[in-house]
Order: structure tokens, then sequence, then C-alpha cells
């Protein structure tokens, strides 16, 4: 079992920063693939972004809208992984969830990822 906690959401104007947190407990993070999720109302959960890693190292994945804007890194040590979320857009308002999964899985489906976090809101006012 993974128990993931995310910490950082807030309220922010447009073209602000935030960056989330997401802790890991339990079982080992550095076993599984950790991605981001995030769900606006009334719409369906979508792929934001997940890192895996292997022995060549750490390779990162992002959906379109969020490419060069947000960054996703880890923290073996820490059992933490990270989103930074630079130039944000009243788009990117949504509760973003924190997931770990299996690396064999597919990366930008939310049914491959077996733990979630409970989820922390991100506001971007225009």
């Amino acid at each position: 079992q993974v128990q993931l906690v995310e910490s950082g959401g807030g309220l922010v104007q447009a073209g602000g920063s935030l960056r989330l947190s997401c802790a890991a407990s339990g079982r080992t993070f550095s076993n599984y693939r950790p991605g981001w999720f995030r769900q606006a109302p009334g719409k369906e959960r979508e792929f934001v972004a997940a890192i895996s890693f292997s022995w060549s190292g750490s390779r990162t994945f992002y959906t379109d809208s969020v490419k060069g804007r947000f960054t996703i890194s880890r923290d073996n040590a820490k059992n933490t992984v990270y989103l930074q979320m630079n130039s944000l857009k009243p788009e990117d308002t949504a509760v973003y969830y924190c997931a770990a999964g299996s690396d064999l899985q597919p990366i930008a489906v939310a049914g491959s990822y077996d733990y979630w976090g409970q989820g922390t809101q991100v506001t971007v006012s225009s």
C-alpha cells in the first residue's frame, strides 16, 4: 500500500506560479511511477504529467497544454514528487491529484494508477 498526500494548492493570479508536493508513505515510492492528474468542475479527470525512473535516468511526460509551463520532479530520498507550475492560466483551475502506478502501464490513463491522493485545489484568477 502507498498513501499519498498532496499539498501546495491555493489561489493565484494568472501568470503566477505554484508548486505542488506529493508525499508518499508506505511502500517505497521509487517502486512506482508517480503522476499528476487534474479534474475541473463538470469535466473528466485528465492527465497532466508523469515521471518514470530507470537505470538510464528519469523520463518526464506532459500533456500538451502544460508543456513548457509545468515541471514534474521526484526526490526518492524524501519519497516526494513535485509539480512546479509556472505561467498559470485560468483554465488550469482544477483539483490536482497525485497518483502512483506501475511503470508498465499506459502513462496518461487514470486507470493505470493504483494509488491516489485526496487532491488539492488550484484556482487561477484572471
